[in-house]
């Protein structure tokens, strides 16, 4: 099986990150624009510092009663997230995300720097099609074509 390094080389590096002192308002706007799920928080010199996601919203603002206009980020963030780096396995993270109930994990490199981020939709994506290549393999072994 694959790695997270398969994952990004097929759908990049690309993070949508924000600041701590942005409001919750303005992450969920990003969410929106962007049609993602979370964002990387991040200091001023890009140091990673978090995970904002929906679920960080719907637990810690709505079901808290606070408004989104008026609470930071660094307020509700998830801190110190369980993170993967590009040699990590797509079964190790399918069982990280399994086991801590989460749907993100970022991706760091060797100096702890984000360099991606993974979804679950990502990882079954993977898996998905990693099954259907070895099924169209198998399939032309045993009707003694080559793909």
């Amino acid at each position: 099986m694959g790695t997270v390094r398969n994952i990004l080389e097929a759908k990049g590096h690309a993070v949508y990150a924000i600041r701590p002192d942005k409001t919750v308002y303005e992450a969920i706007q990003m969410l929106v624009e962007h049609n993602v799920g979370a964002l990387t928080v991040v200091d001023e010199n890009d140091n990673f510092l978090g995970i904002f996601s929906e679920r960080d919203y719907a637990r810690r603002v709505i079901l808290k009663g606070r408004s989104s206009k008026e609470t930071a980020i660094s307020e509700i963030m998830t801190e110190h997230p369980i993170t993967v780096t590009e040699d990590t396995s797509i079964e190790d993270c399918m069982v990280k995300m399994t086991d801590k109930h989460i749907r993100h994990l970022p991706v760091v490199n060797a100096q702890q720097r984000l360099i991606g981020l993974v979804s679950i939709g990502d990882v079954v994506k993977y898996i998905i099609d990693d099954q259907k290549y070895i099924i169209t393999s198998l399939e032309g072994y045993i009707n003694g074509s080559r793909t």
